[in-house]
């Protein structure tokens, strides 16, 4: 299953396991067993500290655990964990073989700390990019706390077992036989979960915070670009981003960005942070601003108070916080969200394998979206509320050319149908004449585009009738001293590399504010700034 070269860089990194591993398989006689054996005895041949066994007693065939030898430390996988899961599958031969994880001393040992009886199991695809995060996650608290254990499931390898548990979304995690969350999440945002005394632990961290010169809310591409530009110029730069990467996580296949021909968007997320790690820049990660307070005085201090109820403050703030998928706002769509309902064909296509599914958009990402679920499903509806479809024509030639999609539009989605359980269909009105229409289906992805994340700040400053920050060339807002960047303003563009741009403009017209400020009435001293 492994390739040359795969096969050479698995075996340098299997150098550095220092303790001994069992992987334990259990098999049947299907063509998937036979396909894992042979990734498994590949895998084995690789290192001297690793051998294979073959016990038959699990329910889940194919599956397999990877387990240290004399010890109660291991994953187990049930699947082939190729594709985005293959790097999960090397991390958990390197840390259940001793290799020390990255992460950082305190998250390890607040893992360490939890008491309980931890049983994770995590439903992925191997197409889904969300999954690797909460699949590593999991793994390394099982090895670091051997009172948690976890399984990671292929959902489309367990299509029975998917159904029966009502899987319509992944990542989807169960905790003890009960469903304990959907969608990507960090390692710390687990341990949030878990662990209920650390938010207010973090608070009160983030209460003795001093003052910052730039404070940048929100860590996508601008908020990214931002921190750099300004951490750069030598003055106290923040970020304080409810997750770092914001949109980009959620982004597939990325062709577009200058100077890559492609990379994928979790990629690029863990670049950026990396790159903002390299400056003496304080990323507070999981905090969720909820108020801007002005500067009540000429050169004095902006503060954000944040959902925990800590509240930071600085001579100048830029506000990054993005965009997220804009929902059809129709009767049964909350109801049956995750189930049924869903918003990225990458990740949770694979679970409607054989379905009639509808994709709700005829932009280019509905197009995209219809165009790769009709590979997998038995037939996709696409709904467009405009007169004809907006894609490039491209790939509209692309869609009308397949056989089990229809294309519907002046179409007014109006009503998520299902049975309480999960969808099983979708009303729309006809524009034209005003008829009502229902479809029977399984499945519904919205496509419709993006929704600025501001309804905190709406009172504060100006925001357009979209609800974009309004900005001047200068990334400049309507208050004194904040600054904004990114899809969450009125920049005509929503692009990645516009929004680093546009985050590098706000770093240098806050570093340009700061120095050209009047000192606050109370401040005694001149206020430094090393320029880059």
């Amino acid at each position: 299953m492994l390739d040359a070269n795969l096969t050479t860089q698995l075996k340098a990194y299997l150098e550095k396991v220092t303790q001994p591993i069992e992987i334990v398989a259990s098999l049947d006689d299907s063509a998937k067993s036979l396909e894992l054996n042979e990734l498994l005895e590949q895998i084995a041949a690789l290192s001297e500290r690793i051998s294979l066994v073959r016990h038959d007693d699990e329910e889940r065939k194919p599956s397999f655990a990877i387990n240290r030898v004399g010890s109660d430390i291991g994953v187990r996988f049930a699947g082939i964990p190729m594709g985005h899961e293959f790097t999960s599958l090397v991390l958990a031969l390197l840390q259940v073989g001793g290799h020390p994880s990255k992460t950082a001393a305190d998250v390890i040992e607040q893992v360490r700390n939890l008491d309980g009886d931890y049983r994770f199991e995590t439903y992925f695809s191997l197409s889904c990019q969300n999954c690797p995060d909460v699949v590593q996650a999991l793994n390394l608290m099982s090895v670091l706390n051997p009172k948690i254990r976890h399984v990671a499931i292929d959902g489309a390898l367990y299509q029975d077992e998917v159904d029966a548990r009502q899987v319509m979304s992944v990542p989807t995690v169960f905790l003890n036989g009960e469903v304990f969350d959907q969608g990507r999440m960090s390692l710390e945002q687990i341990l949030a979960r878990l662990d209920t005394g650390a938010a207010q632990r973090e608070a009160e961290k983030l209460k003795t915070r001093d003052a910052f010169d730039v404070l940048v809310v929100g860590g996508g591409p601008a908020g990214s670009a931002a921190a750099i530009y300004a951490a750069r110029k030598g003055i106290r730069t923040g970020v304080a981003a409810e997750r770092f990467g914001g949109q980009v996580l959620d982004t597939m296949a990325i062709e577009n960005f200058v100077s890559v021909s492609h990379t994928e968007g979790p990629k690029l997320a863990t670049a950026l942070e990396q790159h903002v790690k390299d400056y003496d820049v304080d990323v507070m990660n999981l905090q969720r601003a909820e108020k801007l307070l002005p500067a009540t005085e000429a050169g004095g201090l902006i503060e954000v108070q944040l959902a925990n109820g800590a509240t930071l403050k600085s001579k100048t703030v830029i506000l990054s916080t993005g965009a997220r998928w804009r929902q059809m706002n129709v009767p049964g769509e909350d109801l049956y969200r995750n189930k049924g309902v869903a918003y990225c064909p990458h990740c949770d296509g694979p679970l409607f394998k054989g379905k009639r599914v509808a994709v709700i958009g005829g932009g280019n990402s509905g197009v995209e979206a219809a165009i790769d679920l009709a590979g997998i499903t038995s037939h996709v509806t696409l709904l467009e509320f405009d007169s004809k479809l907006r894609a490039d024509e491209v790939l509209q030639r692309k869609l009308r050319s397949l056989p089990n999609v229809d294309i519907i539009v002046g179409a007014q989605s109006t009503e998520v149908l299902g049975d309480g359980q999960k969808v099983n269909g979708l009303v729309y009105k006809d524009r034209v004449d005003g008829v009502m229409h229902s479809i029977d289906l399984e499945g519904i992805f919205v496509q419709i585009g993006l929704l600025p994340n501001t309804e905190w700040l709406k009172g504060t400053l100006e925001l357009s009738p979209r609800g974009e920050i309004v900005i001047d060339e200068r990334g400049q807002t309507s208050l004194p001293g904040v600054f904004a960047a990114g899809d969450a303003t009125t920049v005509p563009y929503k692009q990645i590399v516009i929004a680093m741009g546009a985050g590098s403009t706000a770093a240098l017209s806050a570093f340009d504010h700061i120095i050209r400020s009047p000192l606050p009435s109370n401040a005694t001293a001149e206020p430094e700034a090393e320029a880059a």
